[in-house]
C-alpha cells in the first residue's frame, strides 16, 4: 500500500459518515423530491383505498399488465413498502437535520455578538463621520439607533469603544419553524394513515339503513395499525335524496344545481334519532367520524319469480352512473332462482328518448322524466358458493350462458309498472323507481395536526425569508477635541441592499446624536 493511500473506513466511521449524509439538508431536499415523485402513481392508477371498484375495473380491461402493476404495489402507492421506506427516510434525515440545528441556533442566541474586524474598510458597506459628542454619547446614541439588536460595549486599549451588535435571530428561527413544521405534517399524515379508516357505501332512500359495522360497507380501507373493533357504533336512515339540474332549455342544462341526503341517525345504541341533512362539502359529524355525500344515482326496484313461481327477489338494485347525464350501469344477481341461478347486465336512462324509431343508448338528460331499464340475461352459477368475495358491480360470466332468441341476445327493456317474461320461465318486474346516495365515510387521527403544520410552515418560512440577520459595528476614538466614528454593516445573507440599510442606520444613528456631521470620503 502506497503512502498517500486513504485508509479503509471502520464500522464506528462508516456509521459516522453514512448518518451525516443522511441527516445533511441535501439529502433532506432529495428525499422530499423523491417522496413527491413516489406519489405520482398514486395519481395515475386507482388505489384501492380510494376507489376499490375502479382497481377492479383496472384488472379487467388490462387483464396482463394489472397483476405486474399490483406487484409493484400501483393500486396501493401510499401503503406500499417503498413509498413507506422514503417517507421514514425523510422524516429520520429532517430530524437528524433538526436537532443539531437548533442546538446551534440556541448557542448563537445566547452567545455575545462576534468582535469588531480590524479593517472596517474591508467590509462590503462601511463609512466614517466626526462629531462633537463624547465617546460616551456616541456609545448611548448607538444603543439608541441600533433597537432591538443585541449590543455589546469593549473597551479597548486607549480611548477607544467598539460597540457589536447582532439582530436577525428570528430568520433562523423561522427557518427551523419551517422544517420542523414538515416533520409535524409527516407525522400528522402517517398517524391517521395508521389509525384512520375510510369506506363508502350505498344507501337507497325511503327508508335505506347502514350500520357502521364492516360488513355493511360496499368498500373499505383502513390504516395497519386500525382495528374493526374501534369502529363507532352509529347508525343512519336514510328517508329522502333531493338531486336538481339545470332544466332543459337552459344554457347548462343537466349541469346539477343540488344534491342532498336527509334522514335520521343515532350516534350509539339506544340514543334517540337525531336528524341529519348532509350536502356537498357539509358532511355528518359523528364524534371523530366525518359522513361525505359522494353523490347520487337511480335505484330501480325489481321483484324477479323464478320458473317455478317464487319470488326470488325484490329489491332495490343501484345502478351507478356513467356519464353527466346519468346514463348507468348496474348488475342483478338472483342466487335463489330454480332451476338456475340468473344475473342481469343492463343499463339505466333517466330521460330515454328515441330517434328515428330506435331507442338511443344514452340519456338525454339526468332527471328521471322517461325512465328506461334495458338488460340482457345469463343463467348458469353466479361463483358465489366457492368462497371467494365478488364485487356486487361486476357479474362474473365464465360460468354462465346468456339468453338468446336465435343468433340475437335477449333483450328486456322495462319501464316502472312494466312486467316482462323470462326466456325459460318466471317474469321480473320493474315496480318503482328510488334514488340512492353514496356516502363516504372516514375518520382520521389527528386530521388537523397537518393543517396546523402547514400554517406553521408557511409563517416560518415568511419570516425566514423577510427577515435579515444583521451584524453592525461601531468604533469610537478621540482625535484631538472631536470624536472619529466608524461604522461597518454585514449581512449573513448577501443582498444588494446592504449600502442603502446603511444609510438609514446612519440617519437614525445621528439623529440620535442630535446633529447632522459630512460623511469623510
Amino acid at each position: 500500500m502506497s503512502d498517500n493511500a486513504v485508509p479503509a473506513l471502520g464500522r464506528r466511521e462508516f456509521t459516522r459518515w453514512f448518518w451525516r449524509q443522511l441527516t445533511s439538508m441535501r439529502t433532506a431536499l432529495m428525499l422530499l423530491l423523491l417522496l413527491a415523485i413516489a406519489a405520482v402513481p398514486g395519481s395515475l392508477y386507482p388505489q384501492r383505498g380510494v376507489d376499490a371498484r375502479a382497481v377492479e375495473n383496472y384488472f379487467l380491461d388490462h387483464p396482463q399488465l394489472a397483476p405486474f402493476l399490483d406487484k409493484l404495489g400501483m393500486f396501493a402507492v401510499y401503503s406500499s413498502p417503498w413509498f413507506s421506506a422514503v417517507y421514514l427516510l425523510l422524516m429520520v434525515s429532517l430530524v437528524g437535520c433538526i436537532l443539531p440545528r437548533s442546538f446551534v441556533y440556541l448557542k448563537a442566541v445566547r452567545a455575545r455578538p462576534p468582535r469588531a474586524p480590524r479593517n472596517f474598510a474591508r467590509l462590503p458597506a462601511s463609512a466614517t463621520f466626526e462629531t462633537d459628542r463624547t465617546p460616551d454619547e456616541v456609545v448611548a446614541a448607538a444603543r439608541e439607533a441600533l433597537g432591538r439588536s443585541r449590543v455589546d460595549v469593549v473597551d479597548r486599549d486607549g480611548d477607544v469603544r467598539e460597540v457589536s451588535a447582532e439582530k436577525g435571530f428570528l430568520r433562523e428561527a423561522g427557518n427551523l419553524v419551517f422544517h420542523v413544521s414538515i416533520v409535524v405534517v409527516l407525522i400528522g399524515v402517517a398517524v391517521g394513515t395508521l389509525y384512520g379508516y375510510r369506506g363508502s357505501v350505498i344507501v337507497t332512500d325511503d327508508g335505506g339503513q347502514f350500520a357502521n359495522s364492516l360488513p355493511q360497507y360496499d368498500e373499505f380501507s383502513s390504516g395497519t395499525l386500525f382495528s374493526t373493533d374501534d369502529l363507532p357504533p352509529f347508525a343512519l336512515t336514510l328517508d329522502q335524496v333531493t338531486a336538481r339540474f339545470q332544466p332543459f332549455g337552459s344554457p347548462q342544462a343537466g349541469a346539477p344545481r343540488e344534491f342532498r341526503a336527509a334522514g335520521t341517525y343515532t350516534a350509539r345504541p339506544g340514543d334517540a334519532d337525531r336528524r341529519f341533512d348532509i350536502t356537498v362539502n357539509h358532511p355528518l359529524s359523528v364524534g371523530s367520524t366525518s359522513i361525505y355525500l359522494l353523490g347520487q344515482g337511480y335505484a330501480p326496484v325489481f321483484k324477479i319469480t323464478d320458473a317455478q313461481g317464487d319470488v326470488v327477489f325484490d329489491d332495490a338494485v343501484p345502478f351507478l352512473p356513467a356519464d353527466p347525464t346519468y346514463t348507468s350501469n348496474g348488475i342483478i344477481k338472483v342466487p335463489d332462482a330454480k332451476p338456475e341461478q340468473l344475473g342481469f347486465q343492463g343499463f339505466f336512462l333517466p330521460t330515454a328518448v328515441t330517434q328515428d324509431g330506435q331507442e338511443l343508448s344514452t340519456s338525454a338528460h339526468p332527471a328521471a322524466a322517461n325512465p328506461l331499464v334495458g338488460l340482457n340475461v345469463w343463467h348458469g352459477d353466479l361463483g358465489l358458493d366457492d368462497g371467494r368475495s365478488q364485487s356486487v358491480f361486476i357479474l362474473d360470466k365464465s360460468k354462465m350462458t346468456q339468453y338468446k332468441n336465435g343468433d340475437a341476445n335477449v333483450r328486456i327493456s322495462l319501464q316502472p309498472g312494466m312486467t316482462a317474461d323470462l326466456p325459460d320461465g318466471g317474469t321480473i318486474e320493474f315496480t318503482e323507481l328510488r334514488q340512492f346516495a353514496r356516502f363516504q365515510i372516514s375518520s382520521s387521527p389527528l386530521v388537523k395536526v397537518p393543517l396546523f403544520g402547514i400554517v406553521a410552515g408557511l409563517l416560518g418560512l415568511m419570516v425566514s425569508l423577510t427577515v435579515k440577520p444583521r451584524r453592525t459595528w461601531i468604533r469610537t476614538r478621540r482625535e484631538g477635541s472631536r470624536t472619529v466614528v466608524d461604522v461597518a454593516v454585514l449581512d449573513r445573507v448577501p443582498r444588494d441592499d446592504l449600502p442603502a440599510d446603511l444609510d438609514d442606520f446612519l440617519e437614525r444613528f445621528k439623529d440620535a446624536l442630535g446633529e447632522k456631521t459630512e460623511e469623510k470620503a
